[in-house]
């Protein structure tokens, strides 16, 4: 499968999945305060390798493959190189369209827990500041309405590209290997 069919399919993936956080989003109120990004700061978010290929091969097309790829190379913090914390506006993503999985799972999905139930990951700002909506959310996730689990997502990348998903890695490093990847693809092509 070539790189463009890879990210194509990553991309389905990503639209069915913001699609389905949206909706429930609107059914649960839960949302992240405005400019927050606290989420991205932790310096022990992991990632697969396919998971940024949009964003890489994005770059290849904007011509600037290369130069991402020297940044992210000498880069030492653990904190993802795409955050900007001096944007403005609702967020502090760089590069929001092209975020990895991850970044769009975390406040509005569930893990399945060793009883099979669902629990919500979500975040201590929104557990606290936006408790009354949180616990109705537990409660309806509880009863069995719909949430996106995490474990399916990363399940339809792996379905994707095996190779691309076996390890998780340090964001960063992820980002970059997903920068490589495509910078080798076309350096044999």
């Amino acid at each position: 499968m070539s790189i463009e069919e890879k990210v194509s399919k990553v991309e389905q993936v990503f639209h069915h999945l913001d699609q389905a956080i949206a909706k429930f989003q609107s059914g649960s109120t839960l949302h992240c305060k405005f400019g927050c990004g606290k989420c991205c700061f932790k310096p022990d978010i992991e990632a697969t390798i396919l998971e940024f290929l949009p964003f890489a091969f994005h770059l290849y097309q904007q011509g600037q493959a290369e130069s991402w790829y020297e940044r992210l190379k000498i880069n030492a913090s653990p904190v993802c190189l795409i955050l900007n914390p001096t944007q403005g506006g609702a967020g502090l993503c760089s590069e929001y369209p092209h975020r990895g999985l991850i970044c769009r799972l975390f406040g509005y999905s569930a893990r399945t827990n060793k009883y099979g139930r669902h629990e919500l990951i979500t975040c201590q700002i929104i557990k606290t500041e936006q408790t009354s909506a949180y616990e109705n959310t537990e409660q309806k996730i509880e009863e069995g309405e719909e949430v996106p689990v995490m474990s399916d997502y990363y399940m339809r990348l792996h379905g994707i590209d095996a190779e691309l998903t076996r390890e998780f890695y340090p964001i960063n490093q992820a980002i970059q290997k997903a920068v490589e990847t495509v910078l080798h693809y076309y350096a044999y092509r």
